[in-house]
Parts: structure tokens; sequence; C-alpha cells
């Protein structure tokens, strides 16, 4: 029996040592597996490209041990629009701006599908002291396109932002001895003069691109207050004369419009409207500071030098306006992961992912050392200085609405913009694109 019970108990003690080393095995893989979190991160292939996105995605994973997937197309909206719908895979952070083509980002402010982020401006920056909210220029945060809502919480984190104005060959103003206008009055006059050498005065991309200029003339025609209504669907602001001014300097632009700018002011022909500039056919051209980028292989006139400005005020010593254009990042509701997405989106502010996206594309970020990052003499020192030199900004995007069917008001083929092509090529006057634009409004106050 004695050496009976000795087996036994000799049995016993294996059982127990292999048992505690698989419960130790299966703790260690667990933890293992616990410390290995995944962020899916979508968004647009865009005007700055992927390689930012790619370095900055690198610097997080280095820095948190986070795996980064990171999904960048130019057509992200038609990707994400399925899988939003779906709610499986949902991204943990997007970036696609208010606005942006397919409206999917709009979509989702209407349906209230983007997370409360408020505290993200309370958290401290990965790899640094400060906090996020801290680091952003003042401002930002209070934008439209970032509370939507008009609740005093932040949805959408603003990110790359970029000047938006009239961009223009300052070589061929030096060869020619003309003076850059101030006034849209001297802009007509210098029309008049560019069009006696067969230079057209004015081009634009596509109509997109309107958002940004006619929110910038708004602001000079009938001031910020009632600009805020405008963005607001107010039926009476938009009724104002001084707002109907606006849409009369536009009719007249369109009579020194370049005569091919609309037959290419599509997806796959603006770029030959933006190259009317470079070869000296028109002399400006509505965009932002990724423009110099986007056409930087292409050809261009002896003496070619970007310069760049504020629309011209609309009369002298009255304010002229500069759009900030800003692009969003933010948190699906559906995502798995809100508090790794957080950390990730904090860590954008950092001065390591701010170095790296403007280091790998051009991009620039509104944080408050963003500008040291810039190179003195540097084409971008020159745009992003627009407002060192007394132009106003301000910032696109209406107040979010529930989507009216049949009422497209905002996107580049909607009543508001997409109208210029017409007023253009002179199937439309100014009087119906005005009316057609009071008239849909009052659809959103119904």
């Amino acid at each position: 029996m004695t050496k009976l019970f000795k087996l036994l108990f000799v049995g016993l003690l294996l059982f127990v040592s292999v048992a505690c080393a698989k419960k130790e095995e299966t703790t260690t893989t667990t933890t293992t597996t616990e410390e290995q979190k995944v962020l899916k991160v979508a968004g647009l292939n865009g005007g700055y490209g992927d390689a930012g996105w790619k370095a900055v995605a690198a610097a997080f994973e280095e820095q948190t041990g986070v795996k980064v997937e990171l999904t960048l197309e130019k057509n992200i909206a038609e990707t994400l629009r399925p899988v939003l719908t779906s709610g499986k895979d949902v991204p943990d952070v997007i970036y696609l701006s208010v606005g942006a083509e397919g409206k999917l980002t709009d979509t989702m402010i209407a349906e209230k599908q983007i997370a409360d982020i408020s505290d993200l401006l309370s958290t401290t920056i990965p790899g640094e002291s400060g906090t996020v909210g801290a680091k952003i220029i003042p401002g930002f945060t209070d934008a439209l396109t970032s509370s939507p809502y008009q609740d005093g919480k932040l949805y959408l984190a603003p990110i790359n932002y970029s000047p938006c104005g009239l961009f223009y060959n300052a070589g061929l103003f030096e060869e020619k001895g003309w003076t850059v206008p101030t006034t849209w009055d001297e802009m007509w006059e210098l029309g008049d003069k560019a069009k006696a050498e067969g230079i057209a005065l004015f081009t634009y991309p596509t109509t997109g691109y309107f958002d940004a200029f006619f929110s910038a003339l708004l602001n000079e025609t009938a001031g910020p207050e009632v600009y805020a209504r405008l963005m607001n669907y107010d039926a009476t602001a938009w009724e104002l004369p001084e707002v109907k001014k606006a849409f009369e300097i536009v009719g007249k632009l369109a009579t020194y419009t370049e005569e091919n700018t609309v037959s290419n002011a599509n997806k796959d022909g603006f770029t030959k409207n933006q190259q009317l500039i470079l070869e000296n056919k028109a002399l400006f051209v509505p965009n932002g500071t990724w423009l110099p980028g986007e056409m930087k292989d292409a050809p261009r006139e002896k003496g070619f030098k970007w310069g760049f400005m504020a629309l011209p005020s609309v009369t002298a010593g009255s304010d002229r306006y500069s759009t900030t254009f800003v692009e969003q990042v933010y948190i699906p509701e559906a995502s798995a992961n809100k508090d790794v997405a957080k950390q990730f989106v904090a860590f954008l502010y950092s001065d390591k992912a701010v170095e790296l996206f403007y280091k790998n594309g051009g991009a620039v970020l509104p944080t408050t050392t963003a500008s040291s990052f810039i190179e003195d003499g540097s084409d971008a020192k020159l745009f992003y200085s627009i407002y060192d030199t007394g132009a106003k900004a301000n910032a696109v995007g209406f107040a979010a609405r529930e989507a009216i069917e049949g009422v497209d008001l905002t996107s580049a083929e909607g009543i508001l913009y997409g109208t210029v092509n017409s007023v253009v090529n002179g199937s439309k006057t100014v009087d119906d694109w005005y009316n057609s634009v009071i008239e849909a409004v009052k659809q959103y106050n119904k």
C-alpha cells in the first residue's frame, strides 16, 4: 500500500505541474494577444498623398506597440459606404472631410454616426506632456466642421489646414509691371488690361472650389455675423441685398473667365484649368496650398513664380478674406476601439507627427508649433503667412441638417456651387442662380 500510495502521489504532482504549466502558457498567450491591439484607420488618398500617413502610423506603432492597419484610397467614400452600412469591420478612425466627394462624412453627421470626442481636448498627447486642446490653434475646434450640432461638443478633430485664395504667376506680374489688385474694382481693371493681351482674368479647377471662394466672398459682402446666419440656413439672411452682391460679383467674374474652363471643370480635366496659370493663359485660380505640389511636374513659362493672395475687398480698406480649408478626422460610433482610436488621434498633434506630415506631403496641422517646420523663403511660408499680412480667416461649412430628398445645395454639382458652370457658359443668369438657392434654403425651413 505504501508503494502504491507513493506512485499515486508522484502522479498527482506531475498532473498538477503540467496543469499549472498549461495555465501559465494560456495566461501568457492571452496577455500577449491583449497587448497586440490592432487599430483600423481608413482615409482619403488625396492631394497630400499617403506618405505622411504611413510615416505617422509607423511612428505611432513604435510609440505604443499598437498595430495600425492603414487603408487610404482615392475613392474611399465608395469603399467605406457599404462597410459602414453593414456594420462589419468598421474602421476605428476615418480621415475624410466634411463636404468631400461622395458626402459620406456629411451623411454620418446627419445620421449621428460619429462619436463624441470632446475629452480628446484634455487628452495628453502621447510622447509629450501637453494636451491636445492646448496644442491646437484657437478657433479650429469651434467651427461647424468640428462641432456640427452646435451643442458645445467635439465630434470631428481638425487636421490638415490650408489657406485658400487666389494663386497667380508672380513672375508674370513682375514682367508686365502689373500691380496685384486689392479691390474688386482693381480686379476688373486688370481683367480688361489682360484681355487686351489675350490673357483671361480667371479660371477655376471645378465648381467644388467655390465652397472656399464663395464663403470668403460672402464674408466680404455681408460680414461674419450674416455669414453665420447663412450657414444656418437662415432664409431671411439669404435674401439680403448684400448677400446677392456676392452672386453678382461671381456673375461679372464669369465674363472674365477663360473660355475652356467649363468644359474642363471636372475630375478628368481640372488640371488643364490649373495649367492655364502656369502657361499665362489666365491670371488667377482659386485653390488651396496643395496646388503647387499637385502641379509640381507640370510644364510652365520661364520665370514662373507662385503668388498667392486673399480675395480682393469689396471697397478700399474693407476686410479681405481667405478661407481656411480644414480637413477632419473622426471616430465612428461603431468603432470597437474608441480609447485606442483617441490615443491615435491625439498622437496626430504631436510634434513628431506634425513634422512627418509636413515632410512627407506638405500637410500642415493646426498646431501652435507647425509653422516651425516650414522653411523660411519657401512657397509654404508665403501661403501660411497670408493671415499675418491682414487677411481674415473664415471656415467653410453649413450647420448639420437632415438631408432633404431632391435638394442638393452644397455639393460640387449642387445648386449653390455647381450652378456656377451654367452662369459662366451663359445658360443661366445670376438671378436664376440666386433664386434657385433661395428656394433650396427655404426647403430647410419647412
